[in-house]
C-alpha cells in the first residue's frame, strides 16, 4: 500500500510562469504532525510526503491513501486538493483542527475524517485503506501525544525548511480565551507527554536547536520543571510558547534558562485592561501595568521574546493599534506578530459575532473567494474592517522596517547577549521581513 501525506498551501492554486504555487513560504517550518503520522504508519506502508508550500504535488502518481491535515487557514485549498484527487478515485482522507472543529463541512470533500488525535485511531484507518473500506467518519479524543511513538523526519530532507527541529511534549491549554480554537478543541484540558520519551527523541535526532510546539509549555509549572531538569544535560538550545505568568515562579525560570531555553512566544494580546477583558484572557490581567515587571524578569534571564498581540477586539481603535506598535518597539522584543483577531468556528468568539451578525464572507470567510490571509472577517465595533485591516498591513511594515530592527537590535540584555542570540536576531528579522512583505 501507498499512503501521501500532504500539508497545504494558503489558498487556491495559482501557478505562476514556473509552475509552482505563487505564494512560497521562505520561513517554512516542518509540518511536525504529518512526521508523527509517517511514525505512526507501519513499516509494510510506503509513505510519500509533499508540502504544498514549496513543491508541485505529483497529482498522477499512483497511490492508495492520501491524508491531507487542514488548518482552517488552508481549508480552501486543501478542499481542492481532495477534489482532484478523489476524481482519480483515490482515497482521502482530511484530518487536523479544521475537521475537529467543524467535520459537517469537512466531510463533504473526502470520503472520510477524523476528529481527534490520530495516535490512538491511525492503524485501524490504515487497515480500513487497504480494504478500500474508509469509515466516512473517524473519532479519538484528545489524549497523551505520540505515546510510544517518534517522529519520522526522513520525510523533511531536502525541502527547505528552517534550520530548526520541531516536537512536542504537551497538547491543550487550561485557559479560556474566547477567541482560541486550541480551548475549544481540547475543552481546556492539557495532557503531556512522558519525559523519557521526549528526551529519546531529542537524542535521535541531530539538530541542537529546537522549537516545542506546544500550545503552553508551562501550563503545568511542576510538569514543565521536570521536563527543563530532564533537558540540561543535553546541551541543547530550544523555543516554545508559553504564557506571561511563567514570571512568577522563580524556580521555573531558573530552570528554564539553565535547560537551554533562549525564549518563548509569548500572548500580550493586548496592552489595556479592556482589550484583555474583551478576549477573556484573564491569565494576563494581573499585569494591567503593561506587564513592566514581568518584562524586567523576562530580561533578566537572557530571553528572547516573540510577543504575540491580537488586534481588534471590541474596546481596540485605531490608536490602541499603534499605542500597542509603540509598546513593542519600545521594549525591543525580539520579535513580534500583529495578528488581526480572526474568529475561528465553533469558538465563543466565532458565535457570538454570528449572533450579532458581524461576520463577514458569508460566515465562512475561509471558503469565500474574496477572502485573503491577514485580512478582517468580522466588523469590529470602533472601526471598519478595512481600516483594520490596513492599519495592521502598516504597523507591521513598520515593525519589520529597517530603523526598527536597528533599534531593537541593541538590547544587551537578549539580543546581544552572545553571539548565537545576535544571530538569531538578525537572521530571522530578515527573513521575517521579506515574509511580512509577500504575504502583506
Amino acid at each position: 500500500m501507498k499512503l501521501t501525506l500532504i500539508k497545504p498551501n494558503f489558498g487556491i492554486d495559482m501557478p505562476n510562469s514556473n509552475g509552482n504555487t505563487k505564494y512560497v513560504d521562505e520561513g517554512r517550518m516542518e509540518p511536525l504532525q504529518l512526521g508523527v503520522l509517517a511514525g505512526l504508519t507501519p513499516e509494510d506502508v510506503e509513505v510519500k510526503f509533499y508540502d504544498d508550500r514549496c513543491e508541485n504535488i505529483p497529482f498522477d502518481e499512483e497511490t492508495d491513501l492520501v491524508a491531507i491535515t487542514v488548518e482552517t487557514f488552508t481549508a480552501k485549498r486543501a478542499y481542492d486538493i481532495s477534489k482532484k484527487y478523489k476524481k482519480r478515485n483515490v482515497q482521502v482522507i482530511l484530518g487536523g483542527m479544521h475537521p475537529s472543529l467543524i467535520p459537517e463541512e469537512s466531510k463533504l470533500f473526502a470520503d472520510s475524517i477524523l476528529i481527534g488525535d490520530a495516535e490512538n485511531i491511525w492503524i485501524e484507518i490504515i487497515n480500513d485503506a487497504k480494504k478500500r473500506k474508509l469509515k466516512p467518519v473517524y473519532f479519538s479524543k484528545p489524549g497523551v501525544p505520540q505515546l510510544g511513538t517518534f517522529t519520522r523526519r526522513d520525510i523533511f530532507k531536502n525541502k527547505g525548511y528552517l534550520p530548526v527541529s520541531l516536537l512536542q511534549f504537551s497538547r491543550g491549554c487550561s485557559y479560556s480565551c474566547n477567541y482560541c480554537a486550541v480551548q475549544t478543541y481540547f475543552n481546556q484540558k492539557y495532557y503531556t507527554r512522558k519525559i523519557s520519551e521526549v528526551i529519546n527523541e531529542i537524542e535521535l535526532q541531530n539538530k541542537k536547536v529546537l522549537f516545542f510546539v506546544d500550545d503552553n509549555i508551562v501550563a503545568n509549572h511542576s510538569y514543565a520543571k521536570e521536563l527543563f531538569k530532564a533537558l540540561i544535560p543535553l546541551n541543547i538550545n530550544w523555543f516554545s510558547q508559553g504564557s506571561i505568568d511563567m514570571t512568577n515562579d522563580y524556580e521555573l525560570m531558573k530552570l528554564m534558562k539553565e535547560s537551554g531555553c533562549l525564549g518563548n512566544v509569548i500572548g500580550f494580546e493586548s496592552i489595556t485592561e479592556k482589550g484583555l477583558k474583551s478576549l477573556n484572557k484573564n491569565v494576563n490581567l494581573h499585569s494591567f501595568s503593561k506587564y513592566k515587571k514581568e518584562l524586567e524578569i523576562l530580561k533578566d534571564y537572557g530571553l528572547q521574546n516573540w510577543a504575540a498581540f491580537t488586534l481588534g477586539h471590541d474596546a481596540e481603535t485605531l490608536d490602541s493599534i499603534d499605542k500597542t506598535l509603540e509598546f513593542a518597539l519600545s521594549n525591543k522584543f525580539c520579535f513580534a506578530a500583529f495578528n488581526i483577531l480572526t474568529p475561528y468556528p465553533k469558538t465563543e468568539l466565532f458565535q457570538r459575532l454570528q449572533n450579532q451578525k458581524r461576520l463577514l464572507y458569508d460566515g465562512k470567510w475561509w471558503l469565500h473567494p474574496d477572502y485573503r490571509l491577514n485580512y478582517a472577517a468580522f466588523i469590529p465595533k470602533r472601526m471598519t474592517a478595512d481600516e483594520l485591516t490596513e492599519k495592521c498591513f502598516e504597523i507591521r511594515k513598520k515593525w519589520s522596517g529597517i530603523p526598527s530592527i536597528i533599534k531593537r537590535f541593541f538590547n544587551i540584555k537578549t539580543n546581544l547577549m552572545n553571539f548565537r542570540t545576535a544571530y538569531i536576531f538578525l537572521r530571522y528579522n530578515y527573513l521575517f521581513r521579506k515574509e511580512i512583505i509577500k504575504k502583506n
